[in-house]
């Protein structure tokens, strides 16, 4: 029964899914009615005959089938359009169908296909009618679709269940419209059943005939005929086995040359169960067949995945990973948890990841700055009657603004819906709970002058029923809220008296007044009795004090009323709608861009073919003949001349001639020339070889031409990289789930839900690296674990038989020492190589794992970074703190006192957003007034410094918040 209450299931007309089987059960009749009223009239009776006994086994078939055939033919009473010759478009009403059979030739030839013509009544034309065929009408689209076929025909059929059962039409249905609900003989189950028998078993005797007519190479006999001559019935099996014997027979005959009828000595009957045929007189031939009785055939190979406590336990398999625990208490017994000493119970571990997620994804509607979850904790935990932490005061301030409005903002309305109506804030009586809950006082006995034994019961009585009336009163949480009278918690919001703690005073009022409600009364008057005990004054110092000593626990539920408060806010939900919106922006880019990515691939597998063509297959540089002829005639040109000139001084006799003046000069000027002629004609030749072809210029341009496309693609990818980033930042409605395991514990990774992964960039605390850095295990709700862990003793054992373990016992033992048994239990990884374990033990042939293991492996390394930058950043703070020997230093002031945070990591942490965009923290009166302005001066200061900047603004010209930004993710 839980199967069939899961959301899993879809309507099939109308496509609806998210449903449990009930809902959608009922969906699908009420949608089929529907159908089946518009579903033509004059097109029931001939499809209803024609599937009437139909053999057609799955609907989907039967429905084309069915469509098919009736697509183009219409009947008397149909609605239909004519379309005349010349393209016009009439509407009218079939008043006459006549068909022509199809026309035959002695040959076989088809001489006429068969057709139809059918006179029609105009609509627009009373006294016309049309005489057309097939291909002049058409029907309406949506009066005959396969979708209202199929509804009409499983509203009209049934059939019984074995295989190969006809379709009937349901008897109310046939004595309607006259159709013949006999069904055939050769249909009944019975005929069925043994055609199907003698099917397989002829199927088996040509399978043997096959290895038998191998012989035919020895002996070529005519085959025997299974079935007799002149015999009209079916086959028997008498009659397989005397065939059979016959063929065996001439075999044996063939091979051993004897005409003997029996069988031979080593040749077994062919009716006994095995049989071997062994042929010793010809010393060529081996065994020629070895058969035993038929084998069943091997089941099905299992099509994996499959749901994932069917796949068979691995036997002695690594167990999972040990897990680790944030609370104190530990649902395995023997074994110590990482909180002990904390304070939190098992039960506040949820409370604190919802609340700590809450204040994270819609910091920017709270104006906060982002926080890592472990200074969310120390925060919680921070007590001090002296020092207030900036995180805790600031969380509660920022939410609470939320439920009402300043009083210059709408007159200070009220955001939330409150448990009664509150009458007009004119008076003293503006208070939600009024005078009806002050305090009653102790009623004192009237004594009578003459006492009687009657009058002193009446007393004692008296007595006791106002000390019973005093004992139900659990609080003063009322009274606190009244300790100022016409200032209640409405009047604080307003004005945003937040100073000194007196927004705890606002927390004591709104407890007080959700006291009424059955939903929220348990956890009030739980909390008011702490804050507003009985024995303690009704004033703001005793609810301010008090908070200090509350424990964690009742801190976070504190937080987590507050915040389920917040999130009936308009604020909240025009946030959410903005995000839908903005996802919507986002997904039509992101199909753009995959677009022009796509585009630009066709282009880029073009150019490479383009490319291919045009890149020669070998580079080798070819030698530059021309040039080398030039430089040896111009080095020619030179021992010429000097030959020339020797020759003649040879000739001639020496005389003495007088030596000119700068002829050296003038020879190294000329030599000057040569070589610069000489370079001149090299560089002209050397450029000229460089020069490129036209091939290579071509080749060229597509290179380049590739070199832009690729990156074109690449914009493309980093494109849809950060829009895929802006979608997961921007959905925010809905924390989403990794995936589950064998056992249905869900995992969280909690950074990726509608968050950057190190929270803001602009944060006080973004140097951290992270913001949760653990992936989260809870354990199994309770219709999963009634209904596949915890099952019942039947369902025990017959799993046992099947696995040789009940899920109980292989729960305890593959999960190893650590377990989470309800939702209500959390664990947590923060080792990188607990991880990897983690991925190592998950089996992908179940249908959760693969599905849980195909995420961890995609978000593995962003995993992995966050979890080292944590244990870096908590690292860095313990050894500060054990470096520290000496005690906190506190500094006191008229105003404050301040400690020193080296101590406290949550103490660093500053609402840094707040400064930018209103000037002032939320804890603090706004910049008119003076303790304010101080502050504010050195907040900004401290900004200033620190180099922070504004956020910036979007495509469409808001405030950027992270959705839309782009980050390194």
């Amino acid at each position: 029964m839980d199967y069939y209450k899961q959301k899993r299931f879809i309507c099939e007309i109308t496509g609806h899914s998210g449903m449990d089987f009930f809902t959608a059960q009922q969906s699908e009749n009420e949608a089929s009615h529907e159908v089946d009223d518009s579903f033509p009239d004059s097109l029931r009776d001939p499809i209803l005959r024609k599937v009437q006994f139909s053999t057609i086994s799955r609907i989907d078939s039967l429905v084309d089938h069915v469509f098919e055939e009736f697509k183009q033919d219409f009947y008397p009473g149909e609605n239909v359009t004519v379309i005349l010759d010349d393209g016009n478009r009439l509407n009218g009403t079939i008043r006459e169908k006549t068909k022509f059979p199809q026309l035959v030739r002695p040959d076989g030839t088809i001489e006429r296909k068969a057709f139809a013509r059918y006179f029609v009544s105009l609509t627009s034309r009373p006294d016309d009618e049309a005489l057309v065929d097939g291909d002049h009408l058409v029907r309406d689209r949506k009066t005959f679709t396969k979708q209202m076929l199929r509804s009409f025909l499983k509203n009209s059929l049934n059939r019984e269940s074995w295989l190969g059962a006809p379709w009937q039409v349901k008897d109310k249905l046939a004595a309607q419209y006259r159709i013949n609900g006999q069904v055939p003989d050769e249909l009944h189950y019975d005929k069925q059943k043994a055609q199907n028998h003698l099917t397989r078993t002829m199927k088996k005797a040509e399978a043997n005939n096959g290895l038998l007519n191998s012989f035919s190479q020895y002996s070529h006999p005519p085959l025997v005929e299974l079935r007799p001559k002149g015999h009209k019935g079916k086959i028997t099996q008498h009659d397989i086995e005397i065939a059979r014997q016959q063929q065996y027979m001439h075999i044996h005959q063939t091979l051993s040359g004897s005409q003997s009828t029996g069988y031979p000595q080593g040749v077994l009957s062919p009716r006994d169960g095995q049989y071997f045929h062994i042929i010793n007189s010809h010393p060529g031939y081996h065994v020629i067949a070895s058969k035993g009785l038929p084998k069943p055939p091997p089941p099905p190979p299992i099509k994996y995945p499959i749901e994932d406590l069917e796949v068979p336990p691995v036997r002695n398999g690594a167990p999972r990973p040990a897990m680790k625990y944030l609370s104190e208490d530990c649902p395995c017994t023997g074994r110590t948890p990482e909180g002990a000493g904390s304070g939190i119970r098992m039960e506040s571990v949820g409370a604190l990841l919802e609340t700590w997620n809450t204040l994270n994804v819609y910091c920017e509607v709270f104006v906060l700055d982002s926080f890592t979850f472990d200074d969310y904790i120390e925060a919680l935990q921070f007590t001090s009657e002296d020092v207030q932490c900036e995180l805790l005061v600031e969380i509660h301030c920022a939410v609470l603004k939320k439920l009402v409005n300043h009083e210059k903002d709408l007159n200070g309305q009220v955001q939330i819906t409150l448990p009664i109506p509150l009458p007009e804030d004119t008076d003293d009586d503006s208070s939600p709970h009024g005078s009806s809950l002050e305090p009653t006082p102790t009623p004192e006995p009237e004594i009578t002058p003459r006492t009687t034994r009657s009058s002193i019961a009446k007393t004692e009585a008296a007595e006791l029923k106002a000390q019973a009336a005093i004992d139900a009163k659990l609080h003063r949480g009322a009274e606190v809220d009244q300790c100022v009278k016409g200032y209640n918690w409405r009047y604080r919001l307003r004005k945003r008296d937040f100073c000194n703690g007196r927004w705890i005073v606002v927390v004591v009022g709104l407890l007080s007044l959700y006291t009424m409600t059955t939903r929220f009364r348990k956890i009030c008057d739980e909390i008011l009795i702490q804050l507003a005990p009985l024995n303690m004054g009704a004033t703001e110092e005793t609810a301010i004090s008090q908070y200090a000593k509350l424990d964690i626990n009742l801190r976070v539920k504190i937080l987590q009323f507050l915040c389920m408060l917040s999130l009936e806010t308009q604020a909240i939900r025009g946030y959410m709608e903005d995000c839908t919106l903005q996802m919507t922006q986002f997904r039509k880019e992101k199909v753009e861009a995959q677009r022009t990515r796509k585009a630009a691939l066709e282009e880029l597998k073009i150019l490479h073919e383009e490319r291919k063509t045009l890149q020669p297959e070998a580079t080798s540089p070819v030698p530059q003949l021309e040039e080398l002829e030039e430089m040896e005639g111009l080095k020619m040109e030179e021992p010429d001349e000097e030959d020339e000139e020797v020759m003649e001084s040879e000739d001639e006799e020496p005389v003495q001639q007088r030596s000119l003046r700068r002829a050296n000069d003038r020879a190294a000027e000329r030599k000057r020339k040569l070589e610069e002629e000489r370079g001149r004609k090299e560089k002209a030749e050397a450029d000229k070889a460089r020069k490129p072809t036209k091939q290579a210029r071509q080749l060229e341009k597509v290179l380049k031409r590739i070199n832009d496309v690729m990156d074109r693609i690449k914009d493309c990818e980093e494109e849809v990289a950060i829009l895929d980033n802006d979608l997961r930042e921007s959905d925010c409605p809905r924390t989403k789930v990794l995936g589950k395991d064998r056992f249905w514990n869900r995992y969280y990774w909690f950074e990726r839900n509608a968050m950057p992964y190190a929270g803001l960039p602009s944060s006080s605390t973004a140097h951290a690296g992270y913001a949760n850095g653990c992936l989260w295990i809870q354990g199994p709700d309770k219709i999963e674990r009634e209904g596949f862990i915890e099952l019942r003793e039947e369902e025990q054992a017959n799993y046992r038989n099947a696995f040789g373990i009940g899920v109980t016992d292989r729960k305890m033992i593959e999960e190893g020492q650590t377990h989470t048994f309800t939702a209500y239990e959390w664990a947590y990884y923060d080792d990188p190589d607990q991880l990897d374990q983690l991925i190592a033990w998950l089996d992908v042939r179940g249908e959760r794992e693969i599905k849980l293991r195909k995420e961890l492996q995609a978000q593995r390394d962003k995993i992995n970074v966050h979890m080292e930058k944590r244990k870096e950043y908590l690292a860095k703070y313990d050894e500060e703190k054990s470096d520290s020997a000496e005690p906190v230093t506190r500094i006191s002031t008229r105003t404050k006192t301040y400690v020193d945070p080296t101590g406290h990591r949550c103490m660093n942490w500053r609402n840094t957003t707040a400064l930018a965009e209103l000037g002032h923290i939320h804890s603090e009166p706004e910049r008119g007034q003076k303790k304010g302005v101080a502050r504010v001066t050195n907040k900004k200061a401290i900004a200033e410094d620190e180099g922070r900047q504004t956020r910036a603004s979007n495509r469409s010209g808001k405030p950027l918040t992270r959705q839309g930004s782009r980050y390194d993710f």
